[in-house]
C-alpha cells in the first residue's frame, strides 16, 4: 500500500466548503471530490458517512489509505500521473463496498447539447435530459440530468442509496440550470427521485420530468429505463411516410386501454384488439392518454409523466410491442397528447425546485381553475423545448402515427373559462395567447417536418380561423380538427323524438355549410358517453328497436359526411350503460342479436368506406360533395353524393323518420343500375327488412336538377348508399 500523504496547505479545504460537501449542498461538488491535481501530484477526495476507512484502488493496482478530515469527509494524495481508480469503502460491523467513484468523471451532457437546450432547440431532447444507462468513459452506469434553474444544489436519491443523496449530488452545468451526475453501477430499473434544494432554504423530492419509465402507480418514483426493443414495422414507416393522411381513408376505434377489457397489459392487449379491429375494419385506434399519470380517475387527462408510457400496463418496450403488433396488422395508432396542462401534485412538475419552473408565475396564466391544474410557460423556450419533443419522442420513439391534442381552446384564449379581471390580456390588449398559439404552431410544423406520414389533430371547439392551415399561411398547422359543432347538432337531433325532427332539421344539415372550412374528422369520443350524458344508444328516443335502429342510421349518416370519423368503444355495438373507466364494457350484450348486428354494420360501414374513394379522397375539398336533397324536413330526410377525384359517384340517402318513405323519387348524377351497398335496416343488421332488393334503376329522366332519377323505397329510420353498378 502506498505511503498516505497529508495535502499541503494549500489544498486544504474551508470548513464552509467541507460542509456543504458532507451535506450534499454543494452546487460544484466535483470541483472537490474526485481526482484533482495538486502541485506534483493527485488529491483524490471523498464523501464517505459513517465510514472507518477507505482505500483508493488505482488502474495500475496501487492502493493509497485516505485519510478522514472530519465530518465523512476522506482523501489522500496519489502520485502523479493521475489514473482512474475505484473506492474500497470500509464499515464497522459491516460490508466491505468497491465501486467507481461518481465524481472522478467528466460531465455526461455535451456542450453541444447545452447550447441547444438553452436555446430552447433540442428536438432530441430525451437523449439528454433524464436518466440513461449507458457506458461513460468505459464504464457502466447511469447518467442522471435535470432541469431546475432556481435550485442551488441538487442530489439523486433512490433505492440505491437508502433515498440519501448525501454521497450523490449533483453539479449544476450552466447559467440554464442544467445539474449532473453519473453514478456507475447504477442499472435500469432503480428506483429513483431529484431533491433540489429551493431557495427558500427548503429541500424538495420530485420525480424526473424526463423519466422514460416509472414506478407503477399509487408508487411515484421514477426508474431508470433502458428500451432493448427492436422494431419490426419498416414497410409500414416506409407506406406511411409516402402516404396523405388527411386525404386517405381514416375510420378511428378510440378506446381507454384500463377498461376495453380489463386486465388486459400491453402484451395482452396486441392479440384481442388486433383480432378486434382487424373484424371490425378501423384504420386505426386511438388510445386516450397513455402518459404516466398518478390519478386513473383521470383518464390520463393529468399527466405527471410526460416521457413515460403509464406503467400500468407494463414496461415501454411492451407499449412498443402493441404498436409494433398493430403496424403489422395494417392499423394505425393515434394518441391523446395533453401540453395545455399539468396537475399540482407537489411530487411532479409543480413548482418543481420549490417555484415556479414549468407553470406561468403568474396565476391569471399559469392555473387551470377548471381543472385545478396549472398551465405550461409557453413564453419560456425550455418549457417549449420540453413540449416540442415530448410530441416528437412519442412520434420517433414509440412509432406513434399522429397525435391529438386536447383542449386546444383552453391554450389559444388567455380567457378561457375565467370572468372579467381574472385574465391577463397579451400586449396587443387581446385575448390570444400570441405565445401558445407560436407553440403550437412551432411543434406541429417541426412535427411534420421530422415525420412525414403523420398527423396532428387539434381538439378545438370553438370558430378560431385556420386550425389546420399551414403554419406558413398563418395557421396553427394542425392536419385535422375535430369537427365538435357536427358532434353538437346532430346529437341534439337525433334526441328528438322523430315526430320532432321536421323542426330541427338544420341540426342535422348545418354541417355541411362549413364542411370544408377546415380538414375535419368526426368525433363521437368519451365525452360524449359520460358524466350524465348516458351511452351514444340511450341518446336516441323510441324503444330498443327504435333506439338500435336510429343509431345505426347515424353511423350510416357519419362514415357518409365530409370529414374522417371517430367512435368510442362501445358504441359499435350499442353499449347499453354510460361507460366508467371502473369496469369493462358491457359485451354481455353481444348476446342478443340484434347489438350483434349493429357491430356487423360497423364492420359493413368501414369496409365500404375504405374500399370507396369517394367517401375520403376529397374529404377536405368541396369538389367532392353535391346535395340532392337537403331541405327536405317535412319528411325527415337527406339525399346527397359524395364523389371521388375520378368522377366516381356514391349516393346517400337517409330517413330520419319513423315511417317507411315511398315511392321515393330523387335526383341521380346519371342513369343505370345501382346497387344497394348499405341498408342499414337489412335483416343481418337487427332492421326489418325494407329495402329495394339490392338495386335502384335511374331514368334518363331529370329531376332536383339531376340528369337522371329513380324511384325507391326509403326504410324507417335507416340510411342507404347507392353505388353505379360495374
Amino acid at each position: 500500500m502506498a505511503t498516505r500523504k497529508k495535502p499541503e496547505p494549500e489544498g486544504r479545504l474551508h470548513p464552509d466548503h467541507i460542509t456543504s460537501l458532507v451535506t450534499g449542498s454543494h452546487p460544484q461538488p466535483h470541483d472537490a471530490l474526485g481526482q484533482h491535481a495538486l502541485g506534483d501530484d493527485f488529491v483524490i477526495r471523498a464523501v464517505r458517512p459513517l465510514a472507518s476507512a477507505v482505500t483508493a484502488i488505482r488502474a495500475d493496482g496501487t492502493r493509497v489509505a485516505l485519510e478522514h478530515v472530519g465530518d465523512g469527509l476522506w482523501e489522500g494524495l496519489v502520485p502523479a500521473p493521475g489514473q482512474a481508480y475505484q473506492l474500497e469503502t470500509h464499515y464497522e460491523n459491516g460490508p466491505t463496498w468497491t465501486a467507481d467513484d461518481p465524481y472522478r468523471f467528466v460531465p455526461s451532457v455535451g456542450e453541444v447539447d447545452l447550447y441547444l437546450w438553452g436555446e430552447g432547440r433540442h428536438e432530441q431532447l430525451w437523449h439528454v435530459l433524464g436518466s440513461h444507462y449507458r457506458p461513460h468513459e468505459g464504464v457502466d452506469g447511469t447518467s442522471f440530468s435535470v432541469w431546475a434553474p432556481h435550485a442551488l444544489a441538487a442530489r439523486v436519491i433512490g433505492d440505491f442509496n437508502g433515498w440519501n443523496g448525501v454521497g450523490h449530488a449533483m453539479r449544476r452545468l450552466d447559467d440554464n440550470g442544467v445539474w449532473e451526475l453519473f453514478i456507475p453501477g447504477l442499472t435500469p430499473g432503480t428506483a429513483y427521485k431529484f431533491e433540489l434544494l429551493s431557495r427558500a432554504g427548503e429541500w424538495v423530492k420530485r420525480a424526473d420530468p424526463m423519466a422514460r419509465y416509472t414506478e407503477v402507480p399509487p408508487a411515484t418514483a421514477s426508474r431508470v429505463g433502458q428500451t432493448l426493443y427492436d422494431w419490426g414495422d419498416d414497410q409500414w414507416m416506409t407506406r406511411r411516410a409516402a402516404t396523405d393522411p388527411h386525404n386517405s381513408p381514416m375510420s378511428v376505434y378510440e378506446l381507454h386501454v384500463g377498461s376495453w377489457r380489463p386486465g388486459l397489459d400491453y402484451r395482452g392487449l396486441a392479440d384481442q384488439l388486433i383480432d378486434y379491429i382487424r373484424e371490425l375494419g378501423f384504420t386505426h385506434v386511438e388510445f386516450m392518454p397513455l402518459a404516466e399519470h398518478p390519478f386513473g380517475g383521470s383518464w390520463g387527462y393529468q399527466v405527471t409523466g410526460y416521457y413515460a408510457p403509464t406503467s400500468r400496463f407494463g414496461h415501454p418496450d411492451d407499449f412498443k410491442y402493441l404498436i409494433d403488433r398493430l403496424h403489422g396488422a395494417g392499423i394505425g395508432v393515434i394518441m391523446d397528447w395533453v401540453p395545455g396542462h399539468f396537475p399540482k401534485d407537489e411530487w411532479a412538475l409543480a413548482r418543481f425546485d420549490g417555484e415556479p419552473v414549468y407553470e406561468h408565475s403568474d396565476p391569471r396564466r399559469g392555473e387551470q381553475m377548471d381543472w385545478g391544474t396549472y398551465i405550461f410557460d409557453f413564453g419560456q423556450s425550455q418549457v417549449r423545448n420540453f413540449l416540442v419533443a415530448n410530441a416528437l419522442y412519442w412520434l420517433e420513439e414509440f412509432h406513434i402515427d399522429g397525435l391529438r391534442v386536447d383542449a386546444v381552446a383552453s391554450m389559444i384564449y388567455l380567457d378561457y373559462s375565467r370572468e372579467e379581471g381574472q385574465w391577463l390580456p397579451n400586449v396587443y390588449g387581446g385575448r390570444e395567447n400570441l405565445e401558445a398559439i407560436s407553440f403550437l404552431q412551432e411543434v406541429n410544423a417541426t412535427a411534420y417536418k421530422r415525420n412525414p406520414g403523420i398527423v396532428m389533430i387539434a381538439e378545438e371547439s370553438t370558430s378560431w380561423p385556420g386550425v389546420t392551415k399551414p403554419t406558413a399561411a398563418s395557421g396553427l398547422g394542425y392536419g385535422l380538427k375535430w369537427n365538435m359543432g357536427w358532434m353538437h347538432d346532430s346529437l341534439q337531433y337525433m334526441q328528438e323524438d322523430p315526430m320532432y325532427r321536421s323542426h330541427h332539421h338544420n341540426d342535422i344539415t348545418f354541417s355541411f355549410f362549413y364542411a370544408f372550412s377546415e380538414n375535419f374528422l368526426l368525433p363521437i369520443s368519451h365525452d360524449e358517453v359520460v358524466h350524465g350524458k348516458g351511452s351514444l344508444l340511450h341518446k336516441m328516443p323510441g324503444d330498443q328497436w327504435q333506439k338500435l335502429a336510429n343509431v345505426r342510421a347515424y353511423l350510416s349518416f357519419m362514415w357518409a359526411h365530409p370529414g374522417k370519423q371517430l367512435l368510442f368503444m362501445g358504441s359499435e355495438f350499442g353499449q347499453p350503460s354510460e361507460w366508467s373507466e371502473e369496469r369493462g364494457l358491457d359485451w354481455w350484450i353481444l348476446d342478443q342479436p340484434m347489438h350483434q348486428g349493429l357491430q356487423k354494420l360497423v364492420g359493413s360501414l368501414n369496409a365500404v368506406y375504405s374500399s370507396t374513394p369517394a367517401l375520403w379522397e376529397q374529404d377536405n375539398d368541396a369538389a367532392g360533395f353535391e346535395w340532392i336533397d337537403g331541405g327536405n324536413s317535412l319528411q325527415n330526410v337527406l339525399a346527397f353524393v359524395r364523389w371521388s377525384r375520378s368522377g366516381e359517384p356514391l349516393v346517400g340517402l337517409f330517413n330520419f323518420s319513423g315511417n317507411p318513405i315511398g315511392p321515393y323519387r330523387v335526383g341521380m348524377p346519371f342513369a343505370g343500375a345501382w346497387d344497394e351497398i348499405i341498408n342499414t335496416d337489412a335483416v343481418e343488421f337487427g332492421g326489418s327488412g325494407v329495402g329495394n332488393f339490392g338495386s335502384v334503376q335511374a331514368l334518363d329522366e331529370p329531376f332536383q336538377g339531376r340528369p337522371a332519377s329513380a324511384e325507391l323505397t326509403l326504410p324507417p329510420l335507416a340510411g342507404l348508399w347507392l353505388k353505379p353498378r360495374g
